[in-house]
């Protein structure tokens, strides 16, 4: 990847530590308390908040009981990133983050602990609902998006938990051990490409080790890659108790140790740069870069917008974000939208009474109102009757005359009704910050149930609510309606009425692939590790890369999503532009139905089989959203970056494009392509310098190494010897020796060339790269 980092504003760069004390700049390293910084000379102290779906600030003013989860003041309660990565909808989640950016500024909040751009490395990370995808493209475009929607509202973010942050199994220790490719592809890749492209101005590290060596104290990810390879001038700041070494993790790159310590480490500090083991100068780094947080996060100090804030459109936002991210699964004979003239209705199931509509934890939000799917469908009935059936309970009451009364009453319910709309989900207590799931089962009592009504009423529609993906098989395909609700936010449950009754067209699609059997996750034999260390055997085959590398059958794919309506893809063209540096991919989208709807067009790239890595079948590489009218038809252009189609090579010591023919796909989802183009991509220059250790095999495949290797086959002590290229061109013998390295092909009697000659070939290549 190669995107450029953009210069710092004008005036950011000019700031010093100025004349503080030594002890001075030691507390400034450290929070004043648990969610405010120090303050010092003319640095001010600054207020941070949990998000990233909305504030989490005490009712009063000042900086206690943010650790007390159910004492927060009222804020809007946004979709959390578990359905608005389900949107695929860059400008609805800047407009979300703006949002909150403005009930920020109202209290006097400089920082939002957020987005969480983690991967969905398993579907039982128990803090899946606060990551957008198991994709790193299209966790990259919407957290890109929120940073800056937070930031040009004069709001910092905090972009976290950086990194490989993908479980709450022993969370505060485990070591995830991770190769470079992986690393580098699936789980830095959106924090690099958000790094470079929106300038966060803090990140935070999380609090698990990576390789061995804890986030707070790893120099490699904090400093060299991190600040010297991506450019990042901002603060990097700690997961809350996440630092056990204060000078150690200063050393490494670690600027704010949150939260405050009652000026402990701040005398560590200061003992460490009195005995001469921190130099003062990187004390001082990390003091200029505090004081450039503050410059930035004060700047529009005094320019508060008048009046208060518009809590009610931003519930109205809240509502319309919902809907953009309900992702209608199954819709077998049209059962929705429900017609509210026609028939009866029955809602059954507690989650519709009492929804859950976010994730449990540091997360969690007082929300200004809450709209309950229940009320919200009886309005949007329009007077019809809908009736209402518990069905069963949402807390761990193990009474089994209770349960069986709840289920039969339902049963009887959904008997004399036309249609059912089932609420099923997961309790708050089976998923939350803090600890995993240990299966992706939806509770006993509610499949029993749901058995239960399709033997009385086969018109069911099933409603899903939760923050993790959840089995659906085998019971899905009895169901001829399923929606996944996810967690919603406040206006979940208009929304999702709204959805229901067609006044809203379901255009999420899904960011995460829902497997049949928990089993099936590329994760499931390496999940959550053993004895503090967890070993991220399938590599990049994460997700849908995983399942469909290796061919298993699915659920529901990565992308997938119906409407109300129908979208043909026609016309597809590509073309490299810039010099190929760019490669521009056009289809025309037509609305074929009868209704309006909004259409996901996505674009996935396949490599050449010349990689010579494992590559994965397809990788989404760019995306776009459009509305269309019925009939309608409209051109939409997505535009992918050639460094998009690259590999990270450990051989070639970074990202590398591999020359050939790519396959560009275009579909409606990773396992829907609807059209295909093939486009010759011109690779980069090899940057290993070719050695005798090297094997055959890699001479071979070197776009400089191959052609000398070959020439070197046919001519000079070759000819002389009365050896030919026979061997190369006998297939068994080609892949014999491909293993072998040149030098030791060289001492065979019937070699080409000598092992005098090796280092010769070795400069040839050198000469010409």
């Amino acid at each position: 990847m190669t995107q450029q980092t953009p210069p710092p504003s004008a005036g950011e760069t000019a700031i010093g530590a100025g004349a503080l004390t030594t002890a001075q700049k030691a507390a400034l390293t450290s929070g004043a308390g648990d969610f405010v910084t120090e303050a010092a000379g003319d640095i001010p102290a600054l207020s941070l908040s949990d998000g990233p779906h909305g504030l989490r600030v005490p009712k009063d003013e000042g900086d206690g009981g943010q650790f007390d989860l159910h004492s927060a003041a009222p804020a809007t309660c946004f979709p959390p990133a578990v359905a608005l990565g389900s949107s695929w909808d860059r400008d609805l989640a800047r407009r979300v983050a703006a949002a909150i950016a403005a009930e920020a500024r109202a209290h006097a909040v400089h920082v939002v602990l957020g987005p969480g751009i983690n991967i969905k490395r398993s579907p039982l990370c128990g803090r899946n609902f606060e990551y957008f995808s198991e994709d790193p493209f299209l966790t990259a475009e919407l957290g890109g998006a929120v940073v800056r929607g937070l930031q040009e509202s004069g709001v910092g973010a905090a972009l976290k938990h950086y990194a490989a942050n993908n479980q709450e199994t022993d969370r505060m220790r485990v070591s995830a051990d991770v190769d470079e490719r992986p690393l580098r592809e699936i789980y830095l890749r959106a924090f690099e490409r958000i790094v470079r492209r929106d300038r966060p101005w803090s990140v935070m590290a999380s609090y698990n080790a990576l390789n061995g060596v804890p986030l707070s104290e790893n120099r490699r990810l904090l400093t060299d890659i991190l600040r010297t390879e991506w450019g990042f001038d901002g603060v990097v700041m700690s997961d809350w108790g996440a630092v056990r070494d204060r000078v150690a993790a200063l050393r490494a790159g670690l600027d704010l140790r949150m939260p405050g310590t009652g000026g402990r480490t701040d005398r560590e500090v200061v003992a460490a740069v009195e005995s001469g083991e921190l130099d003062p100068e990187e004390l001082d780094a990390v003091v200029r870069r505090l004081a450039l947080l503050a410059r930035r996060a004060t700047a529009g100090a005094g320019t508060e917008p008048a009046g208060p804030v518009p809590y009610e459109d931003h519930h109205l936002l809240a509502r319309e974000a919902a809907e953009r991210c309900v992702v209608l699964l199954r819709n077998e004979s049209s059962l929705l939208p429900l017609d509210p003239s026609a028939g009866t209705v029955a809602v059954i199931g507690e989650l519709a009474r009492t929804p859950r509509y976010q994730g449990a934890g540091s997360s969690q939000v007082t929300p200004t109102r809450l709209d309950t799917p229940l009320e919200s469908l009886r309005e949007q009935a329009r007077g019809a009757r809908v009736d209402f059936a518990e069905g069963y309970l949402l807390t761990d009451d193990d009474d089994p005359a209770l349960r069986e009364e709840l289920a039969a009453g339902a049963e009887r319910l959904a008997a004399r009704v036309d249609t059912v709309v089932l609420f099923l989900g997961l309790p708050a207590r089976d998923e939350s910050e803090g600890f995993d799931r240990e299966h992706i089962d939806l509770p006993a009592a509610q499949l029993a149930l749901l058995d239960r009504v399709l033997a009385v009423n086969p018109r069911v529609a099933v409603v899903l609510s939760n923050g993790g993906v959840v089995r659906t098989s085998p019971w899905h395909e009895r169901v001829p309606a399923l929606v996944e609700g996810w967690l919603l936010g406040q206006g979940g449950g208009s929304a999702l009425a709204r959805v229901l009754y067609g006044h809203a067209d379901p255009s999420g699609r899904l960011a995460e692939t829902i497997p049949l059997r928990l089993e099936d996750s590329p994760s499931y034999l390496s999940f959550p590790g053993e004895e503090g260390h967890v070993r991220y055997g399938e590599g990049v085959f994460v997700g849908y890369r995983g399942h469909d590398r290796r061919g298993d059958e699915v659920a529901f794919p990565f992308g997938h999503g119906l409407s109300y309506t129908t979208f043909d893809h026609g016309r597809l063209s590509v073309a490299a532009q810039d010099g190929g540096q760019r490669i521009e991919v056009r289809v025309t989208i037509t609305n074929t139905g009868e209704r309006s709807g909004r259409e996901v067009v996505q674009v996935y790239v396949r490599a050449p089989d010349n990689s010579g890595v494992a590559r994965p079948v397809r990788e989404l590489c760019g995306f776009a959203t459009v509305d269309l009218e019925p009939g309608e038809s409209r051109e939409v252009l997505v535009e992918i970056d050639r460094a998009d189609l690259a590999h990270y090579s450990e051989r070639e010591g970074g990202w590398y494009v591999v020359g050939g023919t790519y396959r560009i796909e275009v579909g409606a989802s990773s396992r829907d392509i609807r059209h295909t183009a093939e486009l010759p991509v011109e690779g980069d220059p090899s940057r290993v310098r070719l050695t005798g250790r090297h094997t055959l095999g890699e001479w071979l495949a070197h776009p400089v190494g191959g052609p000398v290797l070959l020439d070197a086959f046919t001519r000079g002590r070759a000819a002389r010897r009365g050896a030919s290229e026979g061997a190369l061109a006998d297939p068994v013998m080609r892949r014999f020796l491909a293993g072998m390295p040149l030098e030791v092909i060289a001492e065979f009697p019937q070699s080409p060339f000598s092992l005098a000659e090796v280092p010769e070939l070795c400069e040839r290549v050198a000469g010409r790269g």
